[in-house]
């Protein structure tokens, strides 16, 4: 699964004391010189714990060649064989094809021999440095005189699984066969919840994206760091996905080496990474989920009480943009579902449902979205026909069962769990929407898919296999709306909310069980509007070209974005404007929790 990152105008600049900006190393060539003074001076044994992917053995070697004299021990050696490892994993891997079950109260702990760790607790005692992933569990921890956390973002963690170049637990070659549902719903929470026990005891933060390119500082001014990035709007590393439904507009907006065709990008989530400018050689660079030690101040106190170490909210764009007609079953999304809250906690223990919607931000001819079943369509022989695909044989009378709405820019579709629906091509979508898992996955059960080749990126031709069907899922979730349903409920209209000479603020409607409102802040020059210390937003540029976003209380905390370009507004960020310079109309368009 391809994945792209982009960088344009991604930076958060923030001021920070130079007190706090020289204590921070940022290369790696003094990022070793000054870890190997912290070893050498330590009182006690030194641990180098961390995420999944780090070049752990190469910072080893790197330290050794610098003249380190330590002892060093893998912490894989606390593991125990890996047969017992795949045996305790498979609950969470589980047998269904296309997902897992989150493994939310496991801990590194259930991976380990307790005999290794009792017997590496003696050894501690004798100033060894030991590295790896759960170093410093928490039945180890107080036994060291120094823990360092060293961290890796997502995206390049996931082009080594892919690539098959990832080491996971007990072992420092990779392992053959692993691949996202061992990752995404039992590693991964490992790992979290390892990180979450570390964040705020480790006495330094490592950026190792790389091993050629670390960078250091303490806990107290990552501290600090972290706790000025909440007193901004967050703009995120975005991510480009190519795929069957792929399309161009991408090619006027962003130069992204390698990208042929954007299926979609994500704009705002918790899986993408942050790069934040201290005015330092470089930009630090880490998941933007480490914004999350204070959740209260990013997300808002109800959200961070009522789904605990979630960001629940996403923002991705889908292109749909093609310069000469083209083929329905070419330029639209899959036919699919998405779960309820209580379906993927009865089957994946994840905390919400997928709730989604659809924003047309751009129409262009033949602007199209796929929603609901036509009034009169046999849905009976719908799912029959789609099982007798299954993806593989072409189900020529699809559009007799499928709705099919004309879409105009301004357009909010509502697609609450269980509606069958795709992006129709011919457009830019805005998605704004729940994201169901602390792991960042999303659920999408297909139905049909075109029986289509989907999209090879080595040859970069739509040659691969068709995309795999979740047909059980699909039919178990679907409550087979129909057109007029669609039409009555879910096709959202806006009402004015707030009216001054300089902008006004419109709402859309919505219905009971969407858990979030779709708002809009329409200005020539300036409009307002607060987070009131509770409520998270996520904006995004949806008319105009340039446009800066600052607290109205202290103007210098501010950040400037792009058309289609979005941010994230801290809950506790309070009243803040919106600025664009020139003439013409601008239209910003956000997300935000209904409850808070």
């Amino acid at each position: 699964m391809p994945l792209y990152e982009g960088r344009h105008n991604a930076e958060n600049k923030i001021h920070i004391s130079e007190e706090v900006r020289s204590t921070i190393a940022f290369t790696t060539e003094e990022t070793l010189k000054r870890l190997l003074t912290l070893i050498e001076e330590a009182k006690g044994a030194v641990a180098l714990d961390g995420w999944y992917g780090v070049d752990y053995l190469s910072v080893v070697e790197a330290l050794k060649k610098q003249g380190c004299r330590a002892e060093f021990i893998n912490a894989n050696t606390l593991y125990k064989d890996q047969e017992q490892i795949a045996t305790y994993k498979q609950p969470f891997i589980t047998d269904d094809p296309g997902f897992g079950y989150c493994n939310m109260d496991g801990r590194l702990i259930d991976l380990m021999d307790l005999k290794k760790v009792e017997e590496l607790r003696v050894r501690l005692q004798e100033g060894v440095v030991v590295f790896g992933c759960g170093a410093a569990i928490p039945e180890l921890y107080d036994s060291y005189a120094l823990t360092l956390y060293l961290d890796k973002t997502r995206q390049p963690l996931l082009w080594q699984m892919w690539d098959g170049k990832l080491a996971p637990f007990g072992l420092d070659t990779p392992k053959e066969g692993y691949d996202w549902k061992e990752y995404y719903y039992c590693d991964y929470f490992l790992l979290h919840f390892q990180k979450h026990y570390l964040i705020e005891r480790m006495g330094y933060y490592i950026e190792a994206i790389s091993a050629d390119s670390l960078k250091m500082l303490p806990r107290e001014s990552y501290d600090e760091i972290i706790q000025t990035m909440l007193k901004y709007p967050i703009k995120e590393v975005e991510i480009y996905q190519p795929g069957p439904w792929g399309a161009y507009r991408y090619k006027d907006f962003w130069d992204i080496k390698g990208l042929e065709c954007n299926a979609w990008n994500e704009l705002a989530g918790p899986e993408l990474s942050i790069l934040i400018d201290v005015g330092g050689e470089e930009p630090l660079n880490m998941p933007f989920v480490n914004l999350m030690q204070y959740a209260d101040d990013l997300v808002g106190p109800y959200l961070n009480e009522t789904y605990p170490h979630l960001f629940p909210l996403d923002a991705w764009l889908d292109d749909g943009y093609f310069p000469e007609k083209t083929p329905a079953e070419r330029i639209s999304m899959p036919i699919h579902t998405h779960p309820s809250t209580d379906y993927v906690k009865r089957h994946f223990n994840e905390p919400i449902g997928r709730y989604e919607t659809y924003y047309i931000a751009e129409a262009y001819e033949g602007a199209n979205t796929w929603m609901g079943f036509n009034n009169e369509a046999d849905l009976e022989e719908w799912e029959r026909k789609c099982r007798e695909s299954n993806n593989l044989k072409e189900i020529p009378d699809w559009k007799n069962y499928i709705c099919n709405w004309e879409s105009r820019v301004g357009d909010l579709y509502l697609i609450p769990p269980g509606t069958d629906h795709g992006h129709g091509g011919n457009q830019m979508v805005l998605e704004l929407d729940t994201c169901p898992s602390i792991a960042g996955t999303e659920y999408s059960f297909f139905s049909y898919d075109f029986a289509r080749c989907s999209w090879d990126d080595n040859t970069k031709t739509m040659t691969g296999k068709p995309v795999k069907m979740h047909l059980d899922h699909s039919f178990n979730c679907s409550k087979f709306r129909r057109e007029d349903y669609v039409d009555k409920k879910l096709r959202a209209k806006p009402s004015v909310v707030k009216w001054t000479k300089d902008y006004y603020l419109d709402r859309y409607s919505s219905v009971p069980e969407m858990p979030f409102e779709i708002e809009r802040i329409h200005y020539y020059n300036h409009g307002e509007y607060s987070t009131e210390g509770r409520f998270c937003h996520i904006v995004t540029l949806t008319v105009g070209k340039h446009a800066k976003i600052y607290s109205k209380a202290d103007p210098s905390l501010c950040t400037e974005i792009n058309l289609f370009q979005a941010a994230v507004i801290p809950a506790s960020f309070g009243e803040y404007v919106v600025e664009s310079d020139g003439e013409g109309a601008n239209t910003v368009t956000l997300v935000r929790w209904k409850k808070g």
